[in-house]
């Protein structure tokens, strides 16, 4: 039976909300705010989620199954808590990190659960906005972003930040990242910090009582955590900040014979940071305390002169006294100065020179040369101060020439003869300098060429700012007088004033006046030449002085210049670095092998320009010194065989001997420190060695000690003599003083009566700052007689005989001999050989007849003593006289080795001085046959021949 719809639904009676339908969509708020936690999953949403259906109470189309969220992966999800009131919660799916992510943004939708059970026909609500913040939570500790902080401070400031530490925090949210408090950990420091991290002092922070500070610092975050790990803060106290140099030492010490050697290694210039545009330095060696103005060779003035290459024949008229130079022995010398000769006159000390030392004749060209050291003259009107003046010594005080000083002014005044020139010429030339009144040491250099005249101060040219003229000298009979330190003038018999003191002549009184004060050395005058530049800048020259090393590494803003003698040097340069690099190459030099020990001043003057001012900062001076260490001293040590014997024969040799022929010079120092000393041997120059004679003079008329031209030639040296001994001079090697010394000759023409000569040798450094032992040396002359022989060797002539040279007497050393012709030499060699043969048959024939027999060396006669040989007869050993042939035919060797030797070392001898010397050869040797018969006879006993079988 079919039945319908209706009758069924009224037959079951379902409600009629069954049969209805899903008509409306579920519906939710259009946006949402949440906060999650992190770390946490509940979510707060405002409002809370809650989803309404229309729908509702009908099931399934009125209540809500589910919360969709749709974004790229947000970690939440939405879980419905009712269906029927549609309350859901929102959570998180993972864990929320701050850190990571502060906030999420995404869609949510609502869902209803469709018109039935099956969920078909489901509806969704519209599409909701959600915004979740995360909440952070202080996990983090703070964190400093330097592991240590250091800053500086210059003491006696307050600052109000000295340096500001910073700390972090990883956290996300201000709470807990910012950091809202700084703390110093550390107790008891000057010190302060505020919440900002900034470090301030306290109190005035002071140098000199702590140089540093160490402080500990601790952060925390606004949540009150601290951080983990505190920091170190290190704080350094400068001193107030003083422009100027910095790093540098007031002592330098400098070692003879080490070189160069830096006087700043370490120093640089502190600007206090202010903008530069340059900088100039002006470094300064002082050492006017030091010899002559600084430390210089001390070599005689002779011994200088001959060094530098000057020529040759300048008086020295201020020379070391002497008996033969004895006019300076009653001047005042500065002792103490390095063995230098200095004369310091007061104003009451002068010195006439003698006339065989005053040159004659200066003629248009002439030099006149001195050290000079003089101050101010006391009072407005100074008088005339006179370093050198020739006068007239008698009657007339006519100055010929002269040099004095008046007013701080060199004037030089030379007076010409008519002889010379008969018209108005120029007289007098005066120089204003600053050197001549500024109590230091100058060298002066007057070059005259007649009528141009010229000053030389330290090597530099002066031209005269006035020239005077006046008319020549009349020529007259009175001698002239040379006086050193002041003028010798001639005053009228009954002058009261003048009388006292003075020295009484015919006309009247001289007396010296216009006295120098002041000190002198060196002074020399040299006619007929005048001094080469280059000569006199060798004769000033300094041996000690500033340098720089290495140029090549300076900057090339870096410019500098040194002054003459290397006394100063000025460093300019636009960059600090630059110049500290400049200066740091500063260095101090000493060529000299034995300098003078003692203090150099240092004295360095430093100007700073900014932009757009002169000055800008004021940079004291420095003012340090350097110490020059005493030098090693040498012992000069001489050494030889101290006696010498040769026969009389040798004496009278053209050569004579040669005493000093094994001599050897050394030199040595101590060198090592106290626990290992030690010797060791040196090689310098030497500047003088001095033979003397020890008792009698020599007399001219029969001896000489001499040393010929040629032994000194390619050397510097030259060489004196006299009756006293001998002087060999000149700045040279120990090895060419060894040369010389050893071809210095002793000759005796006449040695019979000369039993010995001694010697004593001296040898100097520096002028006798070092001199050596003094050797002595005993020349012993052998009067030798010969055994006799038997008659028949008496027959031919002896071999073994020794020719003798008589001595060619040679009292200058560039004397010259004159030679004969040849023709002339060999007669005389032939009448000799035809003289020596009569005279021994002659004695053949008398022998056994002659009572006596008398002869001298030199010609005259010894008496013999007489013998009664009538009843004595002598038998002769034929070996005794072969034995003794044989002894003087060895000697005859020997001396003829000698004789050899000594003919080598003559050397400078002409061709004709040859042949000169061949003739006296065979002269001598004539006279050496008759003298060994004479020896074969004196002092021994006659006999009669009669009995004697030949």
């Amino acid at each position: 039976m079919i039945t319908s719809k209706h009758s069924l639904l009224k037959k079951w009676k379902f409600p009629r909300l069954l049969l209805c339908v899903n008509k409306h969509k579920p519906w939710i708020e259009t946006s949402y705010h949440g906060v999650i936690t992190e770390n946490m999953d509940t979510v707060l949403l405002d409002p809370p989620l809650v989803a309404l259906d229309k729908d509702a109470p009908v099931p399934y189309a009125g209540e809500i199954c589910a919360f969709k969220i749709y974004g790229q992966d947000a970690p939440f999800e939405a879980v419905v808590l009712n269906r029927t009131s549609g309350e859901g919660v929102l959570r998180a799916s993972s864990p929320v990190d701050c850190e990571s992510q502060k906030e999420y943004t995404f869609i949510i939708q609502a869902y209803d659960c469709g018109a039935g059970p099956s969920g078909a026909d489901w509806k969704k609500s519209h599409k909701a906005v959600v915004h979740i913040q995360v909440d952070d939570v202080n996990e983090f500790c703070p964190v400093f972003r330097e592991p240590l902080y250091k800053a500086s401070v210059t003491e006696g400031k307050i600052y109000d930040s000295i340096l500001q530490v910073e700390a972090w925090d990883q956290d996300c949210s201000p709470q807990y990242s910012q950091i809202c408090n700084y703390e110093i950990v550390t107790a008891g420091t000057p010190f302060a910090i505020d919440r900002n991290g900034n470090i301030r002092n306290t109190e005035r922070l002071s140098y000199d009582k702590q140089q540093s500070y160490k402080i500990m610092v601790t952060a925390f975050d606004c949540g009150q955590k601290r951080a983990k790990e505190d920091v170190a803060v290190h704080i350094d106290v400068k001193p107030v900040c003083k422009p100027g140099w910095q790093g540098w030492n007031k002592r330098v010490e400098y070692e003879p014979g080490t070189g160069s050697r830096q006087l700043f290694p370490k120093m640089h210039l502190e600007t206090c940071g202010g903008p530069l545009s340059g900088v100039k330095a002006m470094v300064e060696l002082q050492t006017n305390h030091i010899g002559k103005g600084c430390d210089r060779e001390t070599y005689s003035e002779k011994s200088l002169q001959k060094l530098c290459g000057a020529a040759s024949g300048s008086t020295d008229l201020l020379p070391a006294p002497s008996p033969s130079t004895n006019w300076t022995a009653s001047l005042l010398t500065d002792s103490g100065r390095d063995s230098d000769l200095i004369y310091r006159f007061d104003g009451h000390q002068a010195a006439n020179v003698p006339d065989h030392v005053v040159p004659q004749n200066l003629t248009d060209q002439f030099t006149i040369a001195t050290w000079m050291k003089h101050g101010p003259s006391p009072g407005l009107r100074a008088e005339k101060e006179t370093l050198l003046c020739n006068s007239d010594k008698t009657e007339m005080n006519r100055h010929h020439y002269s040099l004095y000083v008046h007013n701080c002014r060199l004037v030089f005044l030379l007076r010409r003869d008519f002889t010379q020139v008969d018209t108005f010429r120029p007289a007098e030339f005066h120089w204003k300098l600053e050197q001549i009144c500024d109590k230091e040491w100058h060298y002066y250099v007057i070059n005259v060429e007649f009528p141009a005249v010229t000053l030389f101060v330290d090597g530099v040219t002066y031209e005269p700012y006035l020239v005077t003229d006046d008319w020549p000298i009349h020529t007259s009979k009175i001698d002239t007088q040379l006086t050193v330190g002041a003028c010798w003038q001639t005053y009228p018999i009954g002058d009261k004033a003048t009388e006292q003191g003075s020295k009484k002549q015919a006309g009247g009184f001289n007396k010296f006046t216009q006295y120098f004060h002041g000190s002198l050395s060196g002074l020399t005058i040299r006619p007929g030449r005048i001094e080469t530049q280059k000569v006199i800048s060798c004769l000033q020259a300094c041996k000690e002085g500033l340098d720089i090393n290495s140029l090549e590494s300076l900057a090339k803003d870096i410019k500098f210049h040194f002054n003459p003698a290397q006394s100063v040097l000025v460093v300019e340069g636009e960059d600090v670095d630059s110049i500290n690099t400049a200066m740091t190459k500063v260095s101090y030099i000493n060529s000299r092998q034995f300098p003078t020990p003692g203090l150099r001043r240092l004295h360095i003057t430093t100007t700073v320009q900014c932009f757009g001012e002169d000055t800008c900062l004021s940079i004291p001076d420095i003012k340090a010194v350097v110490m020059v260490l005493p030098p090693s001293e040498p012992r000069i040590t001489i050494t030889g065989s101290n006696r010498l014997v040769r026969p009389a024969g040798d004496l009278r040799g053209p050569l004579g001997v040669a005493p000093f022929k094994e001599l050897h010079i050394t030199s040595t120092v101590m060198k090592g420190d106290t626990r290992r000393p030690g010797v060791m041997e040196v090689m310098h120059n030497l500047d003088y060695c001095d033979v003397l004679v020890i008792g009698e003079e020599l007399n001219p008329e029969r001896e000489s000690l001499e040393i010929h031209h040629s032994a000194l030639l390619g050397k510097h040296l030259d060489a004196t003599n006299s009756t006293s001994g001998i002087s060999i001079y000149g700045v040279d090697s120990m090895a060419h003083y060894e040369q010389a010394l050893r071809q210095v000759h002793y000759r005796n023409w006449r040695p019979a009566t000369l039993s010995e000569r001694r010697f004593r040798l001296t040898c100097s450094e520096l002028n006798g700052r070092y001199t050596s032992n003094e050797f002595n040396l005993e020349v012993s002359v052998l009067h030798h007689s010969a055994p006799v022989e038997h008659v028949n060797h008496m027959a031919a002539q002896p071999q073994y005989m020794r020719p003798v040279h008589h001595p060619l007497m040679i009292h200058t050393l560039n004397s010259h001999m004159s030679a004969p012709p040849a023709a002339t030499v060999v007669i005389v060699v032939c009448i000799a050989a035809l003289v020596v043969i009569v005279v021994i048959g002659v004695y053949r024939i008398h022998a056994t007849h002659q009572d006596g027999f008398r002869e001298d060396e030199d010609g005259g006669k010894d008496p013999e003593e007489e013998w009664d040989n009538s009843a004595l007869t002598i038998t002769v050993n034929p070996m005794e006289a072969l034995d003794e042939e044989v002894k003087e035919e060895e000697r005859e060797e020997e001396e003829e080795e000698e004789e050899e030797e000594d003919e080598e070392q003559v050397g400078g001898m002409t061709s004709a001085e040859s042949d000169n010397s061949d003739e006296d050869e065979e002269e001598e040797e004539e006279d050496e046959r008759e003298e060994m018969k004479e020896r074969k006879q004196k002092g021994k006993l006659e006999w009669d021949s009669s009995s004697i079988t030949y």
